[in-house]
């Protein structure tokens, strides 16, 4: 994960993060919530708020259906709660710093609180936790509950324990925790995109990267349970699902006996990996055809992958090819465009390595769109690297970049080893640098598409304009046109607005770095979209 201060261009689906959106942003209230047929009348209310990446969007989920399970009522209003959970990230400094801010605020809600009330329960969830837990717990004693990312399980039990008044913590690690049989509840009911966790953790111990030492080794759910809850999805109505982890296309479901011998596959040419190839298990790519074929009406993307796991002979790249629900759109975080640098982050590839990938890539699915991660400031960069950056950043010309500036975090190889030696000036100037190369080149990557018809999954009205709608293409770039009555293209229905979760074939007409406006030609949908392109 890149980790400083830094600027997500444009806003993604949500990893990346994907998983990578800026940690520090406005917190996710909770939600209220109907509640469960036989909850108990008077049930404590907890109130619950997200930081970071997605991956701690659906820990969320997984978290408050935990907590319901155990008769928790959930609440939107912060002064109901009888607890208040917080989950964290640790990517970047400025992630916890937006943390312990926070507390200071709920330390006075706290302190507050009517006398006949019981007192209010706080409690810090997720990567902070963590990485943090004895700071936490001591700081000022205000945080009841410490929880690690794979201690969730044990949250009533540690919310008992803080109800009698003692601090209670778990940030032990699991080897194999992934939560598969806790379907998460889905925070926006309603909703037409969903993430599903398909694997936690990370292995690649990157020397910059924090993740492996706050989400521990890579395990995958078995693949049972995630065609499950993509089902599950789809009989909701959700027409967009992300797979989500750290390393997605590392993914292998180790359930069945009869696949813990199979070989393991390659790497992509010309990268290496710090631990050794594990055999046995079924691969990302079955995971990805099975859950391709749950619903034909369902747009699947993934993220975030690492470069080296997409060999010559994978049979991913040719199932994004052929499937016509598989978006064409792939996430590649290169990091750095300079090898040096490169090695230094133990990031296992050379420049050279990497775009030979993004060759074989735009050569197996013509029209793909790239994104990718861009860390600026990295121990020991010198200007000659940072203008390699810029120049791959040119070379390839992404469509969505998520660009940040460098800050060491403990318990990093980086933080052992090297020296944060790039001054915060430095790095500022060259983060500027990056994200002005970027939207140039995203505005002539999206210009490329004005006049050509896109298929745009509707999200709702746009921001701007209640006359307008928004929505998102296959590159996942969002598209803006006009809210007006449409042709139904199978002349099934009768025409009308186009609604949150339609699809809707649209004409470009302008482009910038990050948007796309158009005009909508009729209502139609993915399969038939697919059959007439």
């Amino acid at each position: 994960r890149p980790v400083g201060r830094g600027v997500s261009l444009p806003a993604g689906p949500d990893l990346r993060h994907f998983l990578r959106a800026a940690a520090a942003r406005q917190p996710r209230p909770s939600q209220e919530l109907p509640p469960e047929p036989g909850s108990t009348p008077g049930a404590p209310k907890v109130y619950l708020e997200t930081y970071g990446c997605q991956m701690n969007v659906n820990d969320t989920e997984i978290a408050w259906a935990i907590l319901q399970k155990n008769g928790y009522a959930r609440t939107k209003e912060l002064e109901e709660a009888d607890v208040v959970l917080l989950v964290t990230c640790s990517v970047r400094e400025k992630a916890e710093q937006a943390i312990w801010n926070r507390l200071q605020h709920l330390k006075a809600l706290k302190a507050r609180r009517p006398r006949d009330r019981a007192p209010l329960r706080i409690g810090i969830l997720g990567c902070m936790a963590e990485r943090l837990k004895e700071e936490i717990l001591h700081r000022e004693k205000l945080v009841d509950v410490v929880a690690g990312p794979d201690a969730y399980r044990d949250l009533p039990r540690l919310l008992a324990v803080a109800e009698s008044g003692q601090q209670a913590a778990n940030v032990l690690l699991s080897l194999d925790e992934t939560y598969a049989d806790i379907l998460p509840v889905q925070t926006s009911a309603g909703g037409t995109t969903a993430f599903v966790s398909i694997m936690r953790g990370c292995d690649n111990m990157c020397s910059y990267c924090i993740v492996p030492f706050t989400r521990g080794r890579e395990r995958s759910r078995p693949i049972a349970s995630i065609l499950q809850e993509v089902r599950m999805l789809s009989d909701q109505g959700v027409k967009e699902v992300t797979l989500l982890g750290q390393n997605v296309n590392s993914f292998r479901d180790l359930s069945e006996v009869q696949f813990q011998s199979v070989a393991a596959p390659g790497l992509s040419r010309g990268f290496s990996t710090v631990y050794k190839a594990k055999p046995g298990g079924l691969r990302f790519s079955h995971l990805l055809d099975q859950v391709s074929r749950v619903d034909p009406e369902m747009r699947i993307r993934f993220t975030s992958p690492h470069p080296k796991d997409f060999p010559d002979e994978a049979s991913v790249l040719q199932l994004i090819q052929e499937r016509h629900n598989i978006c064409k759109q792939l996430h590649l975080p290169a990091q750095s465009g300079s090898t040096r640098v490169l090695e230094a982050m133990r990031r296992g590839y050379t420049r050279e390595a990497y775009l030979e990938l993004v060759h074989h890539v735009r050569d197996s699915i013509p029209g793909v769109s790239l994104s990718s991660d861009f860390i600026t400031g990295f121990c020991g960069e010198t200007e000659e690297d940072h203008q390699q950056t810029v120049s791959l950043l040119r070379e390839v010309r992404y469509n969505v970049g998520f660009l940040f500036a460098y800050s060491m975090r403990q318990k990093t190889r980086a933080h052992h080893r090297l020296q944060d030696d790039v001054p915060p000036e430095v790095k500022k100037q060259r983060l500027e640098q990056l994200i002005a190369t970027f939207r140039e080149e995203a505005a002539r990557a999206n210009a490329a598409l004005v006049g050509q018809a896109q298929l745009v999954l509707v999200e709702g009205p746009s921001k701007r304009s209640a006359s307008e709608l928004c929505g998102r293409n296959d590159s996942n770039i969002k598209v803006i046109f006009p809210d007006t009555e449409l042709e139904d293209a199978a002349e099934c229905r009768a025409p009308g607005r186009a609604q949150p979760g339609d699809y809707v074939m649209v004409k470009v007409t302008s482009a910038s770095s990050q948007t796309l406006r158009a005009v909508p030609l009729c209502r139609t949908t993915l399969s038939r979209a697919a059959a007439s392109h």
